[in-house]
C-alpha cells in the first residue's frame, strides 16, 4: 500500500482534534493526580492509624489493578448505581486516581526526605499544621520530586489511547475510526505514532530543563 499525501491532508484536521482531546485529558488528569497523590501521602503519614491503613490499602489496590479495568468500572459500572459521567470526565478521573497513587509514593518519599529539624523548627516557632505544610515542608519537598512526577506525566500521556475503550474521541479513537471507515491504516496509525513521539520528546526536553533549573538553584 502506497502512502497517500492527499489522504493525509484530508484526515489531519480530525487527528488534530483528537490530539487536542488527548492533551486536555493528560493535563486535567495530571492535575487530579497531583492533588489526590498529595492527599493520599499526607493521610498515610499523619492520619490516625485506621485511616492511614485504609489509605494504604486503597493506594496499593489501585496500583495493583489495570488502568483499563478502572476506566471500565468508572464509565460502565457506576451507572448501575446511578452515577453517570461523561466519557471525558470519566477518563480524566480514571487517569487522575490511577496516577495519583503513584504520585503519592513520590510525595511520601520527598516529604520523608525533609530533615526532621525543619519540623521541629516549625513547631518551635508556633506554626500551625497548615502553615508548617504550606510554608516549610512542601516548598522543600516538591522541587526534588518534579523529575519523577514529570516521568509519570509522560507515562499518562502515552496511556491516553486506553480512553478510546470508553468512547473518548482522543487521538487513537479518531485514528481507528478513520482507518475503519476508509480501510486505510498506514497513514492514520503512522501519524498517531509521530504525534506521540513528538509530544513525548517535548516532554523529555521540558523534564531536562526542569532538572537543570533546579540543579542550578541547589548550587546557589
Amino acid at each position: 500500500m502506497e502512502w497517500d499525501w492527499e489522504f493525509v491532508r484530508q484526515i489531519m484536521p480530525t487527528l488534530i482534534e483528537g490530539l487536542q482531546i488527548t492533551i486536555l485529558a493528560t493535563i486535567l488528569g495530571a492535575a487530579v493526580a497531583a492533588v489526590i497523590g498529595l492527599v493520599f501521602a499526607i493521610l498515610r503519614m499523619t492520619a490516625p492509624a485506621p485511616i492511614a491503613r485504609a489509605t494504604s490499602f486503597a493506594v496499593e489496590f489501585i496500583r495493583g489493578t489495570p488502568l483499563l479495568v478502572q476506566l471500565y468500572f468508572i464509565f460502565y459500572v457506576l451507572p448501575d448505581i446511578g452515577i453517570r459521567l461523561p466519557a471525558l470526565l470519566a477518563g480524566v478521573i480514571g487517569l487522575g486516581i490511577h496516577y495519583g497513587t503513584y504520585a503519592a509514593e513520590v510525595y511520601r518519599a520527598g516529604i520523608e526526605n525533609v530533615p526532621r529539624g525543619q519540623w521541629e523548627a516549625a513547631k518551635a516557632t508556633n506554626l500551625t499544621a497548615r502553615q508548617t505544610w504550606m510554608h516549610v515542608i512542601l516548598p522543600q519537598a516538591i522541587p526534588p520530586m518534579i523529575p519523577a512526577l514529570a516521568n509519570y506525566l509522560i507515562a499518562m500521556f502515552k496511556e491516553t489511547p486506553l480512553l478510546s475503550a470508553i468512547t473518548v474521541l482522543e487521538l487513537m479513537n479518531q485514528a481507528k475510526s478513520i482507518a475503519n471507515s476508509n480501510y486505510r491504516y498506514i497513514e492514520p496509525m503512522t501519524l498517531v505514532g509521530v504525534f506521540f513521539l513528538i509530544m513525548s520528546l517535548i516532554s523529555v526536553f521540558f523534564l531536562r530543563w526542569l532538572e537543570e533549573r533546579y540543579a542550578r538553584v541547589d548550587e546557589r
